[in-house]
Order: structure tokens, then sequence, then C-alpha cells
């Protein structure tokens, strides 16, 4: 069974694929608006082990984000919107092609931990991805805190940390960082995101 699970190259999302290895084909997809490229991702995927598929998302939708982000003052409302679309892009399979040898998907899934506040999947949109797509939804982080997934990502990854605008990645955050910046400026971006520290993976222990 193949799962496409989202991923941006940091330890959650890495460790989510480690704990579905054992039962599904994993294949670690990007979403991306075509504003940033995601060789970090793939440079991540590849030194974990897994394949890397690039999935292109809508800038429309990323645009939408990028002014709600601005408008609220805060980002979680539109990295929330943005990660619900690459949830139904992935679970959609409309990327799938030949090219990637990949020509179906069982599940999509992502690395949302439980302490997250943003972005979630709630249960009403999970059955409706899975209803609509007929895949299965999962978050095999769900249900484990942060000191547990700290522990368990020191334990089997090699993982690079510092400033989120500093370590490369290729999550949501950086298209809408790029967005806003070309939009509204360099204090733009300041304003609303705040200073948080970001992971990429170097490799498996």
């Amino acid at each position: 069974m193949r799962c496409a699970l989202l991923y941006s190259g940091g330890k959650d999302s890495t460790l989510a694929a480690l704990l579905l290895d054992p039962f599904y084909d994993v294949t670690l997809v990007s979403g991306s608006f075509g504003i940033c490229d995601t060789d970090p991702a793939r440079e991540s995927a590849s030194a974990a082990g897994f394949g890397h598929v690039t999935v292109e998302l809508d800038l429309d939708v990323a645009h939408d984000a990028a002014e709600r982000i601005h408008d609220d003052g805060y980002p979680r409302n539109g990295i929330q919107q943005v990660h619900e679309h690459a949830v139904e892009t992935v679970a959609s399979g409309d990327w799938l092609t030949d090219a990637d040898g990949i020509d179906t998907v069982a599940a999509v899934a992502d690395g949302t931990r439980r302490d997250d506040r943003v972005p979630t999947v709630d249960r009403p949109l999970a059955q409706s991805v899975e209803d609509r797509f007929d895949v299965d939804y999962l978050a095999p982080l769900a249900g484990i805190g942060r000191g547990a997934i700290d522990a368990m990502a020191a334990d089997k990854l090699i993982v690079e940390s510092g400033p989120s605008a500093e370590v490369p990645k290729a999550d949501y955050e950086v298209e809408l960082r790029a967005l806003l910046r070309e939009r509204y400026g360099e204090g733009a971006v300041a304003d609303v995101f705040p200073e948080h520290t970001q992971s990429r993976v170097k490799g498996l222990r």
C-alpha cells in the first residue's frame, strides 16, 4: 500500500514517515506553489531513505493565505488554509504520473502533532477527505506530545536546528514569507511571523 506523506524536511514529518514505514510504501510529498524550490526536503528525504515527489499547489490559495495572514496580523489561519488545501490536493491523486512510478495511493498522511495549534486536520475534515477521495488519512504523531517527539528524534535522527528564517526547508511558511515580503515588504514578515526554531533532517542515526 502506498502512503503519500506531506513533507517539509523537518523532524516531525520524518518521524511520521519512520512510524508508517513498516506498514506502507511511504513516498514523501512536498507541496509547492512554485515560489521556492523543494530541494531541501528532497535532500532530507534522501538522507532518511525515502523517495520524494513535489506536488504543485494552487497559487491562488497562497495569495489568499498571505493576504489573510497580513490582515490577521498572525499566521495561524493562513497556514491552516494552505495545509488543508495541500492535504486535499495530495489525497485527490491528480498529481500522480507514470514518471514518478506511482499510480495510486491508499493513504495520505502528515506530521501534525498532538500539541500543534496549527496546522491540524480535525475529525470532520479527515472523514471528508477519506469519503471524497477513497483514501485513509493518517496522522501518526497526533497522540504524541512534544517531549516524546524530541526524545524520539534525538534517538533516530540527525537534525539541524536554528531560526526559522535561516534553516532551509520546504514548508508553507517559506513560500508565504516570500509572498508577504513581495507584497507588503520585509517588515510585514517580521510583524506576523514570530521567531521560532525550525528543524531539518540531515540523516538517520
